[in-house]
């Protein structure tokens, strides 16, 4: 590298040294001098001493940085024992800190700039966030930790290793992608624990519906119809939550043939969007109506976050959907391609979507192709009133029932016009 960029390199070291080192003056401002092991000033030369180190290392070899860096350690570890003796209730915050810094000066000047920089960012907030992370540790209870625990064992231990391939009658069975809706499910049910119990019910679960309706909106309905029969007094919230998720789905639909079709924007965009606004603003008025209920006793008795045995009955359900969709398409065919968007909308709006949008201004009309997708979007919608009913109960599926009943109405003229009445 040439001077300018070494200079360059060396000054983010020592910006990086500086953003963390002001954090931790800011924090321990109020000590007095000489109490405070680092600050602003052994911050700075702490992220310059990696940058230096790890300039030195590109001439000379890896040595000099990793003596350097067990320079550093060892004189951590000392002023760590004449501090202990001195207190025995003390944290490793700072010298983590400083020697993360240290990394963080040498990686900017062997590396890419970006990636040092953004960790510099990463780590200053969450030294920031001391308090809110051991208010958040206080009030987990072991429920919810065993909870998290099991989401990562079915996420992060089982799904890597399952076949993403085909099996069974037209290779219809995906059981990496059965598992994943598997996951979406659990995941979401614990999102929608978490949020409510950190933001509230209205917030939480509206927030569990924005989310989760651009990641699989029936798995988001499945989840809060779930809380919702658990507890029947947040229902309605339960409901208004389902409806953004169900919202969503119709401008994700948008998203997806504007990316494979770019022409099927056109005859979607009314229905689409006429169907997103009117969800919208039923959830909406849900929310306000909603508003006033007191749901202190409801948000303190919510209890199992994470139901495995829902969304083992998910998976099962969806397997049984895959196979009966894969025959009935067989028979079919092409020419019933109306009929094989109306059953994949039974369990989901996206790989219809994809797949008519390759299909349109080939084999199949621009019209025709935006025609089987609402059919899909409808008979989506259709199911996910009926989960909401079935799993949420009255409080829920009354409210859901009506919104998306509504949704529905004012979708079927908007798709007659925007294709001409064809």
């Amino acid at each position: 590298m040439d001077d300018l960029e070494l200079f360059q390199r060396l000054g983010v070291a020592l910006a990086i040294g500086l953003l963390l080192g002001l954090e931790r003056g800011w924090h321990g401002r109020e000590e007095p001098e000489g109490a405070r092991i680092a600050g602003l000033r052994t911050f700075a030369l702490a992220g310059l001493l990696g940058g230096v180190s790890g300039w030195l290392a590109s001439l000379t070899g890896p040595v000099v940085l990793a003596f350097a860096f067990l320079g550093l350690a060892g004189l951590l570890a000392l002023s760590y024992r004449v501090r202990l003796k001195e207190n025995d209730d003390l944290g490793l915050t700072t010298e983590v800190a400083l020697l993360l810094t240290f990394g963080l000066g040498a990686a900017a000047v062997l590396g890419d700039l970006a990636p040092p920089a953004a960790v510099a960012v990463v780590a200053a907030l969450l030294l920031t966030m001391k308090r809110r992370l051991h208010l958040w540790v206080a009030r987990l209870e072991r429920l919810e930790l065993e909870a998290l625990l099991r989401l990562a064992l079915i996420s992060v231990v089982i799904l890597p290793v399952l076949p993403d391939q085909g099996y069974g009658p037209g290779a219809a069975l995906n059981p990496y992608e059965i598992w994943w809706a598997v996951v979406i499910v659990a995941g979401l049910s614990f999102v929608g624990y978490a949020a409510i119990r950190l933001g509230g019910a209205d917030l939480g679960v509206l927030l569990t519906g924005l989310f989760g309706g651009l990641a699989s909106s029936t798995s988001t309905t499945v989840a809060l119809a779930r809380l919702a029969r658990t507890q029947a007094g947040l229902g309605p919230v339960a409901a208004s939550g389902a409806v953004v998720a169900g919202s969503v789905t119709f401008l994700r639909i948008l998203v997806l043939a504007a990316i494979f079709h770019p022409p099927l924007i056109a005859p979607l965009a009314m229905p689409m969007g006429v169907m997103a606004v009117t969800g919208l603003g039923g959830a909406a008025i849900l929310s306000v109506r909603d508003r006033g209920t007191d749901r202190a006793s409801d948000l303190d008795a919510v209890a199992n976050p994470l139901n495995l045995g829902a969304a083992l009955a998910f998976g099962a359900l969806l397997t049984i959907v895959l196979l009966v969709l894969h025959y009935l398409e067989a028979w079919y065919g092409k020419a019933g391609i109306q009929v094989a968007a109306a059953l994949s909308g039974v369990t989901d709006v996206d790989a219809i979507t994809i797949s008519v949008s390759r299909l349109a201004g080939g084999d199949l009309a621009v019209n025709a192709a935006a025609t089987a997708i609402f059919i899909a979007a409808t008979v989506n919608t259709a199911i996910k009133a009926a989960i909401s009913i079935g799993m949420g109960g009255k409080a829920m599926g009354l409210h859901v029932g009506i919104v998306y009943a509504i949704v529905v109405a004012v979708g079927i003229p908007a798709l007659w016009f925007a294709v001409g009445g064809s």
